[in-house]
């Protein structure tokens, strides 16, 4: 008997989020042989997006269109997905540990009775019937294992912690054109207003360039950004830098703010404050530059640098322009 997996795929002005692919790779990693993975999208895809998520595993791709699913709406996404799980019968629903679907997961979950496995970073024994799902807790101080005990279940999560894979053979998924029903919305979106705090999603950015109180002003921040930029990263802060004024509050990483998990993390003139590791201390490669030599950020960091963040940092952007110019 074949089941099928569901992926929710989130698509930003035309582009498909990385952490949708990892979604992808873990749904392929926990495929049983006749399995079938099914892929949502609440818009309409190109032909080439189409090609793409079949070559990372989709079998199947249904595009769900309407005015009212343009914007991320609770209410219609919730429909929507309620829809397609009692058209396809999932036995397990993948999402990202994003805004998106750390709103939605918990709502639908709940609806159906059904478990959830949220903030996921790692599965072991994935080929046997019952893998252990991992996730961090207290801050990342430790870890649980979970298993799914229910059918469907509810799975999201954490952005940058899923290898995504193109598949060796090229496989052309179904496509199918869901007609939405939305029954009558108790909320309307009016205006979406979009605050640009970063060049790079801070959420999926694979290189974050992070500041904290020893910035000392919002001027600090630019030699911050201009590494950034050329190491192709996001900018982030600590709740401190945040407070007194120096950058948006959608800049914050920590137990407040976002938690993400990049390949490197630059903690800049950051002290390295529980609340601000519970956001980044799951980073794979931590470089922390302060000249407090004592500074609680250096017992977590892979690398550090003693030293004024005003003559470092500069003086690593350098570095990094002239290695990509060879």
């Amino acid at each position: 008997m074949t089941t099928n997996q569901l992926v929710l795929i989130e698509a930003r002005e035309n582009d498909i989020r990385e952490v949708s692919f990892e979604a992808l790779a873990l749904a392929q990693h926990l495929k049983q042989k006749e399995d079938s993975i099914v892929a949502l999208v609440c818009s309409k895809l190109s032909q080439k997006q189409i090609e793409t998520l079949g070559q990372h595993g989709a079998t199947k791709v249904i595009q769900a269109s309407h005015p009212q699913l343009e914007e991320y709406s609770t209410e219609a996404y919730r429909q929507v997905l309620l829809q397609i799980i009692d058209k396809e019968k999932p036995s397990r629903i993948i999402m990202g540990h994003t805004a998106i679907g750390k709103d939605l997961a918990p709502r639908l979950a709940m609806k159906l009775g059904a478990g959830l496995l949220s903030d996921i970073t790692e599965v072991r024994g994935e080929d046997s019937e019952k893998p252990f799902f991992i996730r961090p807790i207290y801050s990342g101080k430790a870890f649980e294992e979970k298993q799914e005990r229910s059918s469907p279940s509810f799975l999201t999560i954490r952005p940058n912690n899923f290898q995504s894979n193109c598949l060796e053979n090229i496989q052309h998924p179904e496509v199918e054109d869901f007609e939405v029903q939305l029954k009558e919305l108790r909320t309307e979106i009016l205006e979406t207003v979009k605050k640009m705090s970063s060049k790079v999603d801070l959420t999926a950015a694979k290189i974050v360039v992070a500041g904290g109180r020893g910035v000392k002003s919002e001027d600090g921040f630019k030699p911050l950004q201009e590494l950034a930029d050329v190491l192709g990263g996001a900018v982030g802060a600590s709740r401190a830098a945040c407070d007194a004024g120096y950058c948006d509050y959608g800049l914050q990483i920590g137990q407040t703010g976002k938690v993400i998990t990049p390949t490197v993390y630059f903690a800049i003139g950051i002290s390295g404050a529980i609340q601000h590791l519970a956001g980044m201390s799951q980073s794979k490669t931590i470089v922390a530059i302060n000249k407090d030599p004592e500074a609680p950020i250096f017992e977590i960091a892979d690398y550090g640098i003693v030293g004024d963040l005003f003559e470092v940092v500069p003086l690593l952007t350098e570095a990094f322009k002239k290695s990509a110019d060879k």
